[in-house]
């Protein structure tokens, strides 16, 4: 019999071992031993191979006996872990070290992501084994990996396994369903956090219990795809079919969120699955979603004072509920309206989040979250992304992570992924930001679940971003009645073979034996019933009138519910004492030489009562609001200092480098964070909409968001076109959101000049030819003039004087509702020396001119004339009105006086231009019977605010039975294809031109 076949004798006892290897009492034994196992390794005790295996690399048996020594002191926890030390050489370690490394950064290059199998991945050949020297010999030696400060595998609590063990379940963890990427994360306390829940010791199995959950859930989503594509074959609903495991994933991660303290959840995400997410996480009644799906009104009937706006389609809409969890709690959840531009949503919920945090005291952040959900082509291609991520950090931006789920379909409409992304996966921008990123695949139910529950922890742990890649399929095309097969044939064709989640899910638990068949038919047969039940229902459901009040907008009316505005004067004592109060320093602060000098002269105006400024007037607004109790939130590119270094809202102590925000201090008691500003990320689209986010979660905030030139406010166009000026219409949703955007011509060129004042008018819902109705006995009080601005999309304001700046901005929380602001704010007025105002106009008490009351004054008659009635008294010399609007009067009014023409020419301008004051122009129509009328601008004739006021003046000399001319007269630029010239001296001579036209009565 050779020495290979002979029975392995019984194991030596440790202690017996240890003095042989010392003394080596029994060398025939040991020379027997060893020749045993030279012929086959399997045939000595698993101490003694080790022993041997030591030798060969160079371990001295001495090595070997303290291994033992440390086993017998406590000081490693199995008894074979000794001889796994022993046995490993530092070479062998520090390889062992880089193989699982090699997993845990690249493993997910090998898991099985993909459940179409298409996606053809080469080999990554730092997995293997034999990469580190590993033979098939040492597949069944023992190694020890707990020599590392390190939690998951390498934790010193972890048994000693063979490496056969190590290797299966290293690609069991890394290379299976799910593909972790967290090495990126510079912070060795979150990655080990994460190996901690990544690389338990066994395979994690959910109970019976919870299999039976994530079955329902996937049946309710699956189903009711089905049952939709049943009932409506010829509609459009992106539906989730390919990745219908995203709904137990969701609510798996609402479960465990609310376990961990979240009570308010802000879901933001495009139209692919929202029906599904609607009905089945959201819990919208399915009567109702049934009855959209139908085409029906929010209400059925224009009934009253019911407003349904002009609304949008079904897979854009937005809801909130209340819904109860797995535990029993209760959580809110709001699903924001979205437009179909992917991703632009993003920075909105976030917006919305973080309101909810400084209204109900969350500071820690651990009890409202935001959702995203994404695209792949979006998420790698859509830039608000990346100013999304930027922005979850930063101070005043940051809501304590959000949750970012990609609704991966692996295609992009009809684009491959090749052509959409230069990167490996659509989620690595994210890696940028150092977020953890965990692909799943979209057809292993209970791996979605898991990282879903994995997110939420990470969320409430670290209040940092985590990204899931949700790897699916389309199972039609980008909608149910595109053709797929035109551009992807051969994933179309493995799609039509391929089983879907739901039965994919089922097979395993009936091949598992872990749910009986007739219980997994049970759950089908009663979700079918549920869903044809609400599908009846739906046919006799009266829609419900459209959802305005909620919350802290209980007593907000809707456009058809007509609104007086208030008097936003302030009562002179208040003033004063805000006044003071904004422009006093602490003892021992040193401000910059200057800013002390602003600061003195600021103090003078309020001492005085005489020539308030921008800067001061702006503080004035803000004081006074807070004083109120309003909060005050402004935002945008370095808003602190301003632009055109004239704010000052933030000092900076030149000795110390504290800082000091007088408007934190206004009275005493005065609420953290109640005054807010914070200059933003370098950012227009992103930080604009999370400013209208926050602004539509309580409508008692002055939100603001400036814009550094509002030139550069084109960044953020997408907000504006598709939230700004059209939310309230679509979603019925009211903003009270402030857009300043400095505009004004002062020969800085193209890029300086204009903030597009045209295309702001352009989307005012006005009709020009449409006089509102006037009653002159709510005139003086505003009660017209309510009904129109709520009647209005926006308003677009032009100010000219600090008076006017104050009133427009308190205004917007002196009403009872809620209507964007957009302000083109001055540059050189800012200290222009006749840009200032008495603090009388500030004040409550109005004088003998103002007898409407002390409030924004939307045009400002020319300084010769003093009656504001409804029917002045006329004025038949002069010969020509010249309306305008913005610095450009200042110019005009110079000019004038140069010429001598004051009592020939009025000088009127238009402080508000949309809605437009039909009514006070036709005032000043009345009062001026003799004079033509000329309109005059800076801007060139196919850009600002021209051709939005020719049709409105043509209908008003209508209405006051004048001569209507075909086209009024026009002082300005030439059209041009840029904003501004950019020579200095071509400037100038433009500005006198247009001046000097305008002031021409024989033009």
């Amino acid at each position: 019999m050779s020495a290979s076949a002979e029975p392995a004798p019984e194991p030596v006892p440790l202690s017996k071992l240890k003095d042989q290897f010392l003394n080596a009492t029994s060398s025939t034994y040991l020379e027997e031993l060893e020749e045993r196992y030279r012929s086959n390794p399997k045939s000595v005790d698993k101490s003694w191979a080790s022993f041997f295996h030591s030798m060969d690399m160079g371990v001295s048996a001495e090595a070997v006996a303290e291994a033992y020594d440390a086993f017998e002191r406590g000081e490693v926890t199995s008894p074979l872990s000794a001889a796994a030390i022993s046995n490993q050489t530092i070479q062998e370690s520090m390889r062992l070290l880089l193989m699982v490394r090699a997993f845990q950064v690249m493993g997910h290059y090998a898991a099985q992501l993909d459940p179409l199998g298409l996606d053809e991945r080469p080999a990554v050949k730092e997995l293997d084994p034999a990469y580190y020297g590993f033979t098939e010999q040492d597949l069944d030696r023992e190694f020890y990996l707990g020599t590392w400060n390190m939690e998951g595998f390498m934790a010193e609590s972890r048994p000693v396994r063979t490496l056969r063990e190590i290797l299966a379940r290293l690609r069991e963890t890394y290379c299976g369903s799910i593909g972790y990427e967290y090495m990126h994360i510079p912070d060795s306390e979150r990655c080990n956090w994460l190996r901690a829940r990544i690389e338990t010791a066994e395979r994690q199995e959910y109970s019976q219990e919870e299999k039976l959950r994530i079955l329902d859930r996937l049946t309710w989503s699956e189903m009711f795809e089905s049952f939709l594509a049943n009932k409506y074959t010829a509609a459009k609903r992106f539906g989730l079919e390919g990745c219908e495991a995203l709904i137990p994933g969701m609510k798996a991660l609402i479960d465990r969120s609310a376990d961990m303290g979240v009570e308010s959840v802000v879901i933001g995400m495009p139209h692919r699955g929202r029906l599904n997410v609607l009905a089945n996480v959201m819990r919208k009644p399915m009567e109702q979603v049934f009855s959209e799906f139908a085409g029906r009104k929010p209400v059925k009937e224009m009934e009253g004072d019911t407003y349904m706006g002009s609304g949008d389609v079904k897979y854009h809409l937005g809801t909130s509920y209340d819904r109860p969890t797995i535990s029993g709690k209760q959580i809110h959840l709001s699903l924001l309206a979205n437009p179909s531009h992917l991703e632009a949503v993003n920075t909105v919920a976030m917006g919305k989040v973080r309101a909810k945090q400084y209204y109900s005291g969350d500071n820690a952040r651990t009890a409202n979250m935001p959702i995203l959900l994404h695209g792949d082509g979006a998420f790698a291609g859509q830039g608000i992304v990346y100013e999304a991520l930027d922005m979850s950090q930063l101070p005043e931006y940051t809501v304590g992570g959000t949750i970012h789920l990609v609704v991966n379909n692996q295609v992009a409409f009809t684009t491959d992924p090749k052509k959409s992304r230069s990167s490996p996966y659509c989620t690595d921008v994210a890696k940028a930001l150092a977020c953890p990123v965990f692909h799943v695949n979209a057809d292993d139910a209970e791996a979605v679940v898991r990282v879903f529950e994995l997110a939420a922890e990470w969320r409430q742990t670290w209040k940092g971003d985590v990204v899931i890649d949700l790897i699916g399929y389309r199972r039609y095309g980008h909608n149910e009645i595109d053709e797929p097969m035109f551009t992807q044939p051969l994933m179309y064709q493995a799609i039509k073979r391929h089983k879907n989640a739901l039965n994919v899910y089922q097979d395993k638990l009936l091949r598992e034996g872990s749910v009986p068949k007739e219980q997994v038919r049970a759950i089908s047969d009663k979700v079918q019933k549920l869903l044809h039940d609400a599908f009846e229902g739906a046919k006799d459901y009266k829609p419900k009138k459209g959802d305005w009040l909620s919350s802290y907008w209980a007593g907000f009316m809707s456009p058809h519910q007509h609104s007086r505005i208030r008097n936003t004067g302030v009562p002179m004592d208040l003033l004063k004492e805000v006044g003071y109060a904004v422009t006093k320093l602490p003892e021992g602060f040193t401000p910059h030489r200057q800013i002390g000098k602003v600061y003195e002269a600021r103090r003078h105006m309020v001492d005085t009562g005489e020539g308030v400024d921008w800067g001061m007037a702006e503080a004035l607004a803000f004081g006074t609001l807070l004083a109120e109790g309003n909060h005050v939130r402004l935002s945008g590119q370095d808003v602190e200092r301003g632009t055109f270094s004239h704010r000052h809202a933030v000092l900076h102590d030149q000795k110390q480098g504290t800082t000091y925000t007088p408007l934190e201090h206004v009275f005493h008691g005065q609420r953290p964070k109640q005054f807010t500003v914070s200059n933003s990320s370098l950012s227009e689209y992103g930080v604009l909409g999370f400013e209208l986010g926050y602004s539509i979660e309580n409508p008692n905030a002055l939100v603001i968001w400036e814009a550094q030139f509002g030139d550069f406010a084109n960044g953020a166009q997408i907000i504006f076109d598709q939230f700004l000026s059209s939310g309230e219409a679509k979603w019925l949703r009211q903003s009270g959101l402030v857009v300043l955007l400095p505009h004004g011509y002062d020969g800085q060129g193209p890029e300086h000049s204009s903030g597009r004042m045209e295309r702001f008018l352009q989307m005012v819902d006005e009709d020009p030819y449409q006089l509102p109705t006037i009653d002159e006995s709510k005139w003086f009080v505003g009660g017209h003039l309510g009904s129109q601005i709520q009647s209005c999309n926006w308003q677009v304001v032009n100010c000219t004087t600090p008076a006017n700046y104050f009133h427009v901005l308190r205004r917007q929380l002196h009403r009872q509702f809620r209507k964007p602001l957009v302000m083109f704010s001055p540059k050189n007025l800012l200290r222009h020396p006749l840009a200032k105002s008495p603090l009388a106009e500030f004040s409550e008490t109005p004088t003998e001119k103002d007898i409407q009351g002390v409030r924004f004054k939307r045009v400002i008659m020319d300084e010769s004339s003093t009656d504001r009635s409804f029917d002045p008294p006329k004025q038949p010399d002069v010969k020509r009105m010249v309306f305008c609007s913005g610095k450009v009067y200042y110019e005009l009014a110079a000019e004038r006086a140069k010429q001598g023409k004051q009592g020939e020419v009025a000088l009127l301008r238009l402080e508000q231009l949309a809605p437009f004051p039909f009514d006070l122009v036709m005032r000043e129509l009345r009062r001026f019977p003799n004079a033509e009328v000329v309109w005059t601008q800076e801007e060139p004739m196919n850009m600002g605010a021209y051709l939005h006021v020719q049709p409105r003046l043509q209908r008003s000399m209508e209405a006051m039975g004048r001569e209507v001319p075909l086209r009024i007269k026009y002082s300005g630029r030439p059209s041009m294809a840029s904003t501004a010239t950019g020579f200095g001296e071509v400037h100038a001579q433009e500005q006198a031109d247009l001046i000097n036209k305008a002031l021409d009565l024989n033009y």
